[in-house]
């Protein structure tokens, strides 16, 4: 049997929403095996497309999906998987209703498939359409509480490709010669569609992609050098090396220690492409011991990453209170062990990707209880314009804050010295 145009994409994305969905794989792992049989580029693009829509928009999805089935679908249902793929190429990638139909029914069989083309059929000409922004799963809303409905508009789009300069003094030069916005001094934002490699300045290693909001927790720990040389820095969980690079190009002698030799191996090759030096060290943070003591550690720690919402929904659908709670008692651990390496009057940098209360605020009053620093406020002239600190002294930030510049990944980020 002749198989339609594009049921390849469409069937390599239904094996990614079920392995986010059921196995509780990031869209990341679960794109590997999916796409394998699909060889286009243009095709694999849609298949995470689809997938990406799909759960971006998923709630709303499925209160369209209930409101014209007489009995509720279970959430791992197939057809219902099936009907999302379906709305979301209609109602976000505007493919034409009966293309959507052809490439989709194929998935099915028997009564789920008649009944996948009943509720769609059914939506379309009720005209179904979603809100302006997406309907974020209850539990999210109960965890994020007043900021879900600021972050919410932030997740409607894909967000834009942010660049971080090796050298921020090209940051007008570079902003012009790639029709770029700039933020801060060394960040460029670009929209996306140029595959990354053909952007100028990429085999030269004038800059790395780096979100800005990824990029503040190294800004604060300014430039590296002093009257006797460069300060000595650990980037713990440094892979894959976008806050090494930063840390490097301000002058710091950093050692970029990760356990994960994949990971680190990105990290050299950007070391490589740009010319930046810096010391990679494959090493378990929470067994290591350091030769001597450091004047700054940075700690992106390892975390739930719901800060990255926007660019990956799957984090929406499959973290819970218990990949939380894992995360807290990792990120303690190495917390503890991070506060003795330093110095007397060295800096520490805690940062996560994650808009966990239990992973940031909650982590930053646990360190000023157990950690013997001295909280470091961050102040408003070392952030971005539009930015502030809040009232103690930390930053929060996430996909709703400079949304008319194309927002921000959420991030915690805390400060503290040694006494």
């Amino acid at each position: 049997m002749v198989q339609p145009s594009g049921i390849h994409s469409r069937r390599a994305a239904l094996q990614m929403l079920d392995a986010v969905l059921r196995r509780g794989e990031t869209l990341e792992q679960a794109e590997h095996s999916a796409l394998r049989s699909v060889r286009k580029p243009a095709d694999r693009g849609l298949a995470l497309a689809i997938a990406n829509e799909s759960l971006r928009w998923q709630t709303d999805f499925d209160a369209m999906i209930d409101s014209a089935t007489k009995q509720r679908l279970p959430d791992d249902a197939r057809q219902r998987m099936v009907l999302r793929m379906m709305l979301a190429q209609r109602l976000r990638l505007e493919t034409p209703p009966h293309a959507v139909i052809a490439t989709a029914l194929p998935l099915l069989a028997g009564g789920p498939r008649r009944l996948a083309h009943g509720v769609f059929s059914t939506l379309i000409k009720r005209e179904a359409a979603l809100p302006d922004a997406p309907s974020l799963p209850g539990p999210v809303m109960e965890r994020w509480g007043a900021r879900a409905e600021a972050i919410a508009p932030g997740l409607v789009d894909l967000p834009p490709l942010d660049l971080t300069l090796r050298d921020a003094g090209e940051t007008q030069a570079m902003a012009v010669q790639l029709a770029a916005d700039s933020l801060a001094p060394g960040h460029l934002r670009l929209a996306r569609g140029e595959a990354i490699e053909k952007i100028a300045g990429f085999s030269e290693g004038k800059w790395w992609v780096q979100d800005l909001a990824a990029s503040l927790p190294a800004r604060l720990l300014g430039q590296g050098t002093h009257e006797s040389g460069s300060k000595h820095v650990l980037d713990l969980c440094a892979a894959p090396g976008g806050k090494t690079l930063q840390l490097a190009a301000n002058g710091w002698n950093v050692t970029a220690l990760d356990l994960s030799k994949r990971r680190l191996g990105l990290l050299k090759e950007n070391l490589e492409r740009t010319g930046l030096k810096a010391s990679p060290l494959r090493a378990d943070a929470l067994t290591w011991e350091p030769k001597h003591l450091y004047d700054a550690i940075l700690l992106d720690a390892p975390c739930t990453a719901t800060g990255t919402c926007r660019r990956h929904p799957d984090v929406l659908h499959r973290i819970g209170p218990g990949q939380i709670e894992e995360m807290v008692k990792l990120q303690r651990g190495l917390v503890e062990r991070a506060a003795t390496w330093l110095k007397p009057g060295g800096v520490l940098i805690y940062a996560v990707c994650s808009l966990e209360h239990e992973e940031g605020e909650n982590q930053a009053e646990w360190i000023d209880a157990n950690c013997d620093l001295a909280p470091l406020a961050i102040t408003a002239g070392e952030l971005p314009a539009g930015l502030q600190p809040t009232a103690e002294g930390w930053l929060r930030t996430h996909a709703g804050l400079l949304a008319d510049e194309g927002g921000l990944d959420g991030f915690f980020v805390a400060r503290w010295q040694k006494a």
